[in-house]
């Protein structure tokens, strides 16, 4: 059996195909390829809910709505609602910690404040 042995001085020689092939899974070899997805509520950071409705219990024409930047800026939040049908209005109090769980897409709830001899279980649910 006959052995093949290659001197240093002679090297083999590569097609231009090879040679294309063989820079091509260097230059690839060295690369990151980074995958993410678009979040089609908040493009700019899809990471982050977006703007959330907030439903009531025993809801007679309230809403409110917390904006995606209220949820990043992470300082706790006293909020109040509206509506073309409510009478009365009543204040909703987001701790840091509730807007942090809405930053991770979880759902909380809170009580409002008691107003007109009621008050409300208020839910914010980032889709």
């Amino acid at each position: 059996m006959k052995e093949s042995v290659q001197s240093l001085d002679e090297s083999p020689t590569l097609s231009r195909r090879e040679f294309s092939l063989e820079a091509a899974l260097a230059v690839l070899a060295g690369c990151v390829i980074t995958v993410a997805c678009d979040d089609d509520n908040n493009p700019s950071n899809p990471t982050t809910p977006a703007n959330i409705n907030a439903t009531f219990s025993a809801n007679h024409g309230h809403e409110l709505t917390i904006t995606s930047a209220q949820i990043t800026g992470g300082n706790a939040l006293q909020l109040t609602t509206t509506g073309s049908t409510a009478t009365h209005t009543h204040t909703v109090s987001l701790s840091q910690a509730n807007l942090q769980t809405l930053a991770s897409r979880q759902p909380v709830s809170v009580e409002s404040s008691n107003d007109s001899f009621h008050s409300h279980t208020v839910t914010f649910t980032p889709m």
